[in-house]
């Protein structure tokens, strides 16, 4: 049965360093029965909008794409600690900023065999059809600046992380990654980056799938017009990467226990769905 007064939900497409031209995108919505209503999207230009948004009072769930642990086996190579909150403690205390934790990882993959130095975590490689990228990248996609930056500031602002830690009960923050989703929508076709037809076309196809409720979460999403024409006219995908990740958190905050699968490394962390 649907609680009277579900959470808010929130879902986050991050980026290390927003600006007017990249900004970091939080999609808000709220289960209604077994349809999310998309409530809005918000264009953030700066980490201090998102260090509010996580400070907003509970009761909320949020999905946010990017790490919340690293893999277990470099992290026992450094001593960096047995669970998220000490590895981010010691990757902040020894790395003043992410240029430094960039060389920091530098120096440890200069160390390993080729093929050896952007390791995985299991949840990475759990995913159906896909596999996200190592925590340990800070190039290209610098999947390791936005652990370095979302994680700690998650920390600092005393969320609660099912399986890796305890802190206010009111505000539940899971790792979501919208590629999985995606993937399950359109198979490998690409669908951001680029405003060409071929990847509006895979935009629409996937509001469509997430409108008409064509996914294993089991909810259906709720759209305006002017809200639909939006997540598919915006040829960056960070608006409709912030809606998967919105969709993720919808499917977490009907499950007992989040969802979360068993046996989570507390190091490692999960991800939603996977």
């Amino acid at each position: 049965m649907q609680a009277p007064n579900p959470p808010a939900l929130l879902g986050i497409d991050f980026t290390v360093a927003p600006s007017r031209r990249k900004p970091l995108t939080v999609a808000r919505g709220r289960m209604l029965g077994g349809v999310l209503r998309l409530d809005g999207v918000d264009a953030l230009q700066d980490l201090a909008g998102f260090e509010r948004v996580i400070a907003e009072p509970g009761p909320w769930v949020g999905a946010f794409d990017f790490p919340f642990g690293l893999p277990r086996a470099f992290v026992e190579d450094q001593g960096l600690g047995g669970d998220a909150d000490a590895v981010i403690a010691a990757v902040r205390g020894r790395c003043a900023d992410r240029m430094a934790w960039r060389g920091f990882i530098d120096a440890w993959g200069n160390t390993r065999p080729a093929g050896q130095r952007l390791l995985h975590r299991r949840t990475d490689r759990a995913l159906t059809g896909v596999t996200s990228t190592s925590p340990l990248q800070t190039r290209y996609v610098p999947v390791g600046f936005m652990y370095f930056e979302g994680w700690a500031r998650l920390v600092a602002a005393g969320v609660s992380a099912p399986g890796l830690r305890a802190g206010d009960p009111a505000r539940v923050a899971i790792e979501g990654y919208p590629g999985l989703l995606a993937h399950e929508l359109i198979g490998a076709r690409s669908y951001k980056n680029d405003d060409g037809a071929e990847r509006l076309i895979a935009r629409k196809d996937i509001v469509d799938a997430l409108e008409q409720g064509r996914t294993r979460l089991g909810l259906r999403l709720k759209l305006t017009h002017a809200q639909r024409e939006a997540l598919v006219d915006d040829a960056s995908g960070d608006r409709l990467d912030a809606v998967l990740c919105l969709a993720q958190a919808a499917w977490a905050s009907a499950r007992p226990g989040w969802g979360m699968p068993s046996g989570v490394d507390p190091v490692e962390g999960w991800i939603v769905t996977a």
